[in-house]
């Protein structure tokens, strides 16, 4: 009947949907692997916002296109972007192309899971599993422990006064900040990523104590350096933020 659905079919068409990923994955090999680590091609098509605007067709239909638009669309995608596989691409995070990697990328994205729990994700749960075991040996923690997967930096530090403050102020949890003395953060004074993220934990621009590091040192910070910083009794240091090479650690 209209409007049933059934249960052991396919979700979609297998082989129209087995043809466009197919011409899906020719464009991406050709565009985005070859072209994209070939060093006689261009890190990036450069355009400004308004001309890149022209370029791509970024208007939002009420109706479905073509097969053949949509690849075209995956082409500028492509084509506009910024080919961080280049060769010639410099970056002080990442560069450079690692085809297990992206392999691994690609069935991640197939299999459409989460990793929330083992019953929707058992093979990645293991996986993860095996990864934080491995790092809590390295670090050396004999009594073993725990840990999550954090998508970057900003987070990790969001992450990490909160468990600091958890820990001097186990009764934040239930009745809030009122409960806790004001807390310092003692840390370089060229590391300022910490700032913006304060407001989330409920600390302040005037919670940071800069520490004293040498003036033509730029790279790290020393716990040493932090040691002047020290604030009165009346004030808790909840954390210690050092570098070690980079400013943003």
């Amino acid at each position: 009947p209209a409007g049933s659905f059934d249960v052991n079919g396919s979700t979609a068409d297998e082989q129209i949907s087995e043809s466009f990923i197919r011409q899906a994955m020719e464009i991406i090999v050709d565009e985005a692997v070859k072209k994209a680590t070939n060093v006689q091609e261009k890190v990036c098509e450069w355009h400004s916002p308004e001309q890149l605007k022209k370029l791509l067709d970024l208007e939002l239909r009420d109706r479905g296109e073509p097969e053949s638009e949509i690849l075209q669309r995956c082409r500028d995608a492509i084509r506009y972007s910024v080919k961080t596989s280049h060769p010639r691409f410099f970056n002080q995070l990442y560069a450079g192309m690692e085809p297990y990697s992206m392999v691994a990328s690609f069935i991640a994205e197939a299999v459409k899971t989460n990793l929330y729990t083992y019953e929707v994700a058992p093979v990645f749960t293991l996986m993860e599993d095996a990864v934080l075991r491995k790092m809590i040996k390295v670090i050396g923690w004999e009594e073993g422990g725990d840990g999550i997967f954090n998508p970057g930096g900003s987070l990790s530090n969001i992450y990490g006064v909160n468990l600091a403050r958890y820990r001097y102020c186990p009764d934040f949890k239930e009745v809030g900040m009122f409960s806790a003395p004001r807390l310092v953060i003692l840390t370089s004074q060229e590391v300022m990523r910490l700032v913006n993220h304060l407001i989330f934990l409920s600390y302040h621009t005037k919670s940071l104590e800069m520490g004293n590091e040498p003036k033509d040192n730029i790279s790290f910070c020393e716990p040493r350096c932090l040691e002047p910083s020290i604030p009165s009794t009346k004030l808790l240091t909840s954390v210690r933020s050092t570098t070690c090479g980079y400013t943003w650690m």
